[in-house]
């Protein structure tokens, strides 16, 4: 199994994950021609997608699905509170309900959903595996739960929201309530609770460990490197950082 990231932050989001002949694309939050892009640099094209997983229906995860999986004829799975937000005329024969809670297949990839906190209509997270090794991904929750850690125990790679400083952000520009929504208990994890989060995981099997979703206004990769860093007791180097523009390469699990 292997994985790329084709760009993490407020302006977009997407993330492929390959196992043997399947790849699979968690979110699509650009536009037509940015995706195909994105998927170029990876050395991919539109038609090597099986599928797109959704986690929720805010723009930048969802916003470029619809374009993207009706203009390449790609299934998407997502679930019926997220698919209120597909457009009415999107063809349903590519539409694909999930439970929060059961785990499904798409070719060689293995997915399982699992409810987060967040301002969505039914968001969910994603571990991804080939049966053998597992990648879980976290982007988008303002909570950490004890479902969550037991979700994300155990894994040989982690995709984890580092999105604020919180610091940074209450000292920032923005109007109250969207700082109050942002670090909230259904917004977006700061850099320390993402460190929690690190800190309460089951991680001897761990060999990636990614800062993701980072705020460009309100957080650095530095500061995130180093929470996460802290919180596995492992080098600065060894963490990675998802940026807006690239994403990150190819990791091998």
């Amino acid at each position: 199994m292997r994985f790329t990231s084709l760009g993490s932050g407020s302006s977009g989001n997407g993330l492929v994950v390959e196992c043997a002949a399947t790849r699979v694309m968690m979110d699509c939050g650009f536009a037509l021609a940015d995706t195909k892009e994105r998927l170029e640099r990876a050395g991919l094209s539109p038609s090597d997608i099986r599928a797109v997983v959704v986690t929720h229906e805010h723009d930048d995860h969802m916003g470029g699905v619809a374009r993207f999986a009706e203009r390449y004829a790609i299934p998407v799975y997502l679930t019926r509170g997220t698919a209120q937000w597909l457009p009415p005329d999107f063809p349903a024969v590519l539409v694909n309900f999930i439970d929060p809670h059961t785990a499904f297949a798409v070719g060689d990839v293995a997915v399982e959903p699992f409810p987060v906190p967040h301002d969505a209509r039914e968001p969910v997270q994603y571990v991804f595996s080939d049966g053998a090794v597992r990648l879980g991904v976290v982007t988008d929750l303002g909570t950490i739960t004890q479902h969550v850690v037991d979700k994300l125990s155990g894994c040989e790679a982690l995709v984890i929201e580092c999105n604020h400083d919180l610091d940074m952000l209450m000292a920032g520009p923005y109007p109250v309530a969207l700082k109050h929504r942002i670090a909230g208990r259904f917004g977006h994890l700061c850099n320390a609770a993402a460190g929690g989060l690190v800190a309460a995981l089951e991680r001897t099997r761990l060999r990636h460990l990614i800062a993701a979703h980072l705020s460009q206004q309100n957080n650095t990769p530095d500061l995130a490197v180093c929470a996460l860093s802290q919180a596995a007791g492992c080098e600065r180097e060894w963490v990675g950082v998802a940026t807006q523009d690239g994403g990150f390469g190819w990791r091998d699990v």
